[in-house]
């Protein structure tokens, strides 16, 4: 397939809103892309080179675009940087020089060789190396082609749609509706690759998509999740005897170790394996298995005393630089509690209970790598449960897990198998609330020199694959948190709304985002709303933490708000 063509195909999904249009569309869109090339279509689609785990990032800023569309068409930096101001979009400025493009109609597979070509370019001078692989590769594509290429470094695409909706479409190409959906998504949690998903659909048709359902050491699982509960009575009630542990207030981590060779993946995906070096260390002295992936909680702790730390502290420990100093001044250990993968087999279909027992045994003791504490709760203890949450409160964790013992381990699901049961700062809403930042207001007053004075919070709608809005949110932040945030969303500002943001007019922002930053909200309750297009609203909502462990689609969604909703009621 031409480049051209794919671009064209780009242009008809931007230019509609309807949800069922744009699964069609790429519907049509993957049908006729080759076998040898539907993962790159895919890839390019969702504005990247890979999977999400494959950490193929292009490290340039929209500034550094800017300059490379200046080289790309013979024009000085400012007259560049006038257009871009003016227009908001480093796209459409292109587009509106691309008179001056010469033709060369490349293929997908070339285009997307340069670009993997620019993004893995590193070393002295890399960056100037870049900026001009990318000028010279927009100096040989149509207008409409680069206007899209060109936001691909920065994460820009704003086509509106996620894996999910790959899926969709995937599902229609084959059975000309969703009706393979499950099987997409059971394959896709288990190995999150689009990519090689169409590659197998394409050649071997939806059911040979089981060939995926099984671990693969490298490639991160969507980790399970857990439904809530307000007592330790409902909690017995649902699953009965159970499993019991802290529920941990750190970075979730998946750790791959094959042989020496270790890997660590958060929940969204991201391939942190360089910044937790002592992590990396205890898992290749305290696993005793040549193959494994083990799941648990990273927590900074303190090596005199053995105390956990508060997630303030841990937070620090995510950054790109300075990691091995740090590394020894705010040290991590790992809370270990779930075995998905164990020598050539997988154990996501094996019980909780036999997991659990696996686990320990390839634990070995040592002071990075701990096992959770767990308790064996029975129907009819719930005061014992009562007692174990107290305790877990008092010893600063979050609250407690309780995990059925004879569940299996769901991939990317969230279900009764795992409660949660977390302290509630207030009487009606039993959780915290992981949002979307949509857009924001500009400050006035005191805020006037953050230059944002509140912002408009959404959650994923995963029916209609779009955002809906909760709240607005002015509280709970200090100081830094606004710097942070404004800093945040400097890179994601749009010209206009998404398609994918449902929002009345009533909560209108001043300035849109690309939905990217999640935050973890408290509040003292939910209620319904007619403002906002979720049809509830958070009532005095506080800021407690960014939430960059998350991808924006793995935020709380629509079912959870309103099971969330329901319960506060009950």
């Amino acid at each position: 397939m031409k480049i051209s063509k794919l671009s064209s195909y780009w242009e008809q999904i931007e230019a509609v809103s309807s949800r069922l249009s744009m699964t069609d569309i790429l519907a049509e869109l993957l049908k006729e892309a080759d076998i040898e090339e539907v993962d790159k279509v895919c890839y390019l689609s969702l504005g990247r080179l890979g999977p999400l785990f494959a950490n193929t990032e292009f490290n340039l800023a929209e500034k550094m675009m800017v300059k490379a569309v200046a080289q790309a068409y013979d024009i000085s930096q400012e007259i560049a940087n006038e257009k871009f101001k003016s227009a908001g979009d480093i796209g459409t400025v292109v587009a509106l020089l691309g008179d001056k493009i010469i033709d060369k109609d490349l293929s997908v597979g070339q285009v997307h060789s340069q670009l993997l070509s620019i993004a893995t370019d590193s070393g002295t001078g890399s960056q100037e190396r870049k900026l001009q692989g990318v000028a010279k590769l927009l100096q040989t594509v149509d207008a409409n082609t680069a206007k899209y290429l060109v936001r691909i470094p920065i994460s820009k695409m704003r086509l509106g749609f996620s894996d999910k909706t790959v899926l969709d479409a995937l599902s229609v190409m084959t059975n000309g509706d969703k009706s393979g959906k499950i099987e997409l998504e059971s394959a896709y949690n288990v190995r999150p690759d689009v990519g090689r998903l169409a590659k197998l659909v394409k050649k071997e048709g939806i059911e040979a998509v089981k060939k995926l359902q099984e671990p693969e050491l490298g490639v991160p699982i969507l980790m399970a999740k857990a439904q809530r509960a307000s007592s330790g009575e409902e909690i017995l009630l649902r699953i009965g005897d159970c499993g019991v542990e802290p529920k941990i207030d750190g970075f979730r981590l998946q750790i791959h170790k094959q042989g020496n060779d270790v890997k660590l993946f958060t929940r969204g995906l991201e391939d942190v394996t360089f910044m937790y070096p002592d992590i990396v260390e205890a898992s290749q002295k305290q696993i005793k298995a040549d193959n494994a992936i083990v799941e648990g909680e990273a927590i900074a702790y303190d090596p005199e005393t053995g105390k956990n730390l508060p997630f303030q502290e841990t937070v620090q420990r995510k950054r790109k630089h300075g990691i091995d100093e740090l590394a020894k001044s705010v040290p991590l250990k790992l809370i270990a509690f779930e075995l998905l993968y164990l020598d050539g087999d997988s154990y996501l279909d094996q019980p909780f209970i036999k997991r659990r027992k696996e686990l320990e045994d390839i634990i070995t003791h040592g002071k990075r790598i701990v096992l959770s504490e767990k308790t064996h709760v029975q129907l009819g203890e719930a005061e014992l449960l009562e007692k174990i949450f107290e305790k877990a409160l008092a010893d600063n964790f979050e609250g407690i897990m309780a995990k059925r013992l004879d569940a299996k381990y769901v991939a990317g699901a969230r279900n009764f198998n795992w409660i949660k049961y977390k302290k509630s700062y207030s009487s009606s809403l039993s959780d915290t609330v992981d949002a979307v930042v949509l857009g924001y207001d500009l400050g006035k007053g005191k805020r006037t020199q953050f230059g944002i004075g509140g912002f408009l919070v959404g959650v994923y709608d995963e029916e209609t694959k779009t955002y809906k809005t909760v709240s607005k949110v002015g509280t709970g932040l200090s100081d830094d948190q606004w710097r942070e945030l404004k800093k945040e969303s400097e890179e994601l500002r749009v010209k206009s709304k998404p398609n994918e943001y449902e929002v009345y007019d009533v909560v209108d922002v001043d300035v849109w985002l690309d939905p990217k930053i999640v935050v973890e909200l408290e509040a003292d309750e939910l209620t319904l709303s007619t403002m906002h297009s979720a049809g509830l609203a958070l009532r005095f909502p506080r800021l407690k933490r960014f939430r960059d462990d998350k991808q924006p689609t793995q935020a709380t969604n629509l079912t959870e708000i309103n099971q969330l909703y329901n319960n506060q009621i009950k």
